[in-house]
């Protein structure tokens, strides 16, 4: 079996904004496709607008990424879910806060929600 890797997944409900979670996929060996639980994730190649990735079998589509170290993985403020499985990895080797292991969600500020310096 494929070693987990950690990466953040946003279902974009057909706009821009979308619920997330950070969990452990397993990839295709052309790293193309993404498997998480029930989902099979097959790559935009570049052709998605705010999205990189599609559900197989619905066409719905999804951003996914590595989850970053400030928290800011939506890109509009959302709140995150952390799957079980990977939340003491996340809060120790991501985020560098082992005292939150024991929290399951949390609040993204999102990449666009701080005023940009003109």
């Amino acid at each position: 079996m494929s070693k987990l890797e950690l990466m953040y997944i946003e279902f974009k409900f057909g706009g821009i904004r979308g619920n997330g979670l950070i969990c452990g996929v397993t990839r295709s060996k052309s790293r193309r496709t993404i498997y998480y639980d029930n989902l099979v994730l097959k790559s935009l190649g570049g052709q998605g607008c705010l999205t990189n990735y599609y559900e197989e079998t619905t066409q719905e589509e999804y951003w996914v990424s590595h989850p970053k170290k400030n928290g800011e993985d939506s890109l509009y403020p959302e709140e995150i879910y952390i799957d079980e499985n990977v939340r003491e990895e996340y809060w120790r080797d991501v985020r560098n806060l082992p005292q939150n292991i024991s929290v399951s969600k949390f609040k993204s500020a999102g990449k666009y929600s701080r005023k940009r310096p003109v």
